[in-house]
């Protein structure tokens, strides 16, 4: 070989060299500034799809698939801003369930077989009822506490008396006739009768013969006329003022209603 070719042959190999050279510096610089894999594995998502729509009115849609109660009764508080509570037995249940864009009550009814609901009515507003509290209880578990989430320390007396208490007279029948405020409750319906008497007069006597709280906030010197004939408590507390704020439990089992506690809150104050 000749000297001249000897130098290029020599040359190449040593430019050979420090390409791999290099080459290999690459490679581990690479290797070595390479991210980690992230795991990119998602949570498991929950066994159920719940939606809570407000317009045009209050419905629920769910379908839910071996979904655990008591996650399923979490969603549902945060989405109503409502406390939901669950009997024992319904915990740890698991619930496969679907339906769609039902209205409040009948979607409550599908997810327990035992339900209650405790609502807040306000005489004044034409908005629906709001729901206080939410019970998915057990089978014969039975009613909850009355003061579960409505509370409330005032309580207004009604003081009754008459000087001629327990003696008949020939006009007693007459005189009752005559009455000027007449309150009359049975079967979850409620009769009124009021002839210019004071409001707070006429919801005492109703929480009397309902067996209920009542609360006078404020007591004016409101009068009233009234002849309310067979209607439930909220229809009747309605014709009456719309200042007062009824209270009501709602056994979805039974379909049956009934108020707890009345409040008559008085007009608005004005706002300088």
């Amino acid at each position: 070989m000749k000297r001249t070719d000897f130098c290029h042959y020599a040359k190449y190999l040593a430019l050979a060299a420090v390409l791999l050279v290099l080459t290999s510096f690459t490679s581990a610089n690479a290797q070595s500034g390479a991210p980690e894999e992230k795991d990119t594995k998602k949570a498991p998502r929950p066994g159920y799809k719940l939606t809570v729509k407000t317009q045009p009115i209050l419905n629920i849609s769910l379908k839910a698939e071996k979904a655990k109660m008591s996650e399923l009764a979490q969603e549902l508080s945060k989405k109503l801003n409502t406390p939901v509570f669950l009997g024992t037995a319904r915990q740890n249940e698991m619930l496969t369930l679907e339906f769609s864009e039902l209205t409040f009550e009948p979607a409550m009814q599908l997810m327990s077989p035992t339900v209650y609901v405790d609502y807040e009515i306000n005489t004044g507003s034409m908005a629906p009822p709001k729901p206080l509290g939410i019970y998915f209880f057990d089978l014969n578990q039975g009613e909850p506490p009355q003061s579960a989430v409505i509370t409330g320390a005032n309580q207004s007396l009604l003081i009754e008396g008459n000087t001629e208490d327990g003696v008949e007279t020939e006009n007693s029948e007459a005189k009752k006739e005559e009455e000027p405020l007449k309150v009359f409750y049975q079967n979850y319906l409620l009769s009124v009768k009021a002839k210019k008497q004071p409001l707070s007069l006429v919801l005492l006597k109703i929480g009397e013969q309902i067996g209920i709280p009542i609360d006078l906030q404020d007591e004016g010197s409101v009068l009233v006329d009234a002849d309310i004939s067979k209607v439930p408590v909220e229809d009747a507390v309605r014709q009456l003022s719309p200042h007062i704020r009824l209270f009501v439990r709602a056994d979805l089992t039974r379909a049956e209603k009934r108020a707890l506690r009345l409040v008559l809150t008085g007009p608005p104050k004005a706002t300088q």
